[in-house]
């Protein structure tokens, strides 16, 4: 699944694009202004694809100093399937967190970094999970293992995207704090904190 796009797993056309910008704002736009914010160079089929929607009125169309603004018709019958579609990631979120909430062993931390965090992923892009384990469980620990490979399977399940777990230590992350690999730099950069220590804590940044 594209997590930038999640809409464009059911609806992979350009109306998909479409409605994955309006359902991000209550504002109207202009067509030029939508076309921005799909990516795509030329605004004409977005425009096409704008009036296709507001004839299923799906979408508000008002003309204004002979332009139009377009907005999401939020009372419409699709409307709310539109903006669930276009929420999966939140939805994927939620899930990582309630899920590692319920493992028997707590990770001193867990977050998402990469593209998957960014929003500038796409459907063969693994989600990266950077997760902490307490200093009295070994690596090899079966009930640890289990829980992280149960994610993993989860997420692939959820998402049709491989996951890629980053499984460290507690006692290695004075290592990375001061050695500062790229994946620290990412942590601090983009990490979207699921449970534990938020990032800052437990670099010892703050």
């Amino acid at each position: 699944m594209d997590l930038s796009r999640p809409i464009s797993a059911v609806a992979p056309s350009l109306e998909g694009e479409v409605l994955q910008v309006l359902a991000g704002t209550t504002m109207g736009m202009t067509g030029r202004q939508i076309a921005l914010l799909t990516g795509r160079k030329s605004h004409s089929g977005v425009l096409d694809a704008l009036h296709r929607l507001a004839e299923q009125g799906l979408v508000d169309r008002v003309e204004l100093n002979r332009a139009f603004l377009f907005a999401l018709n939020r009372e419409h019958l699709a409307a709310g399937a539109v903006l669930e579609l276009a929420g999966l990631r939140t939805e994927l979120l939620a899930r990582l967190r309630a899920e590692i909430e319920e493992w028997e062993i707590a990770p001193i931390h867990a977050s998402l970094f990469g593209s998957a965090a960014r929003g500038d992923g796409d459907p063969h892009s693994d989600i990266d999970l950077f997760v902490v384990r307490p200093v009295a469980i070994l690596d090899e620990d079966p009930r640890w293992r289990a829980q992280l490979d149960g994610l993993a399977a989860m997420i692939e399940r959820w998402t049709g995207n491989r996951a890629s777990v980053s499984d460290v230590a507690e006692t290695e992350i004075p290592r990375l704090s001061a050695d500062r690999p790229p994946i620290v730099e990412a942590l601090v950069s983009e990490a979207v904190h699921l449970t534990g220590l938020p990032v800052a804590s437990l670099l010892g940044e703050q």
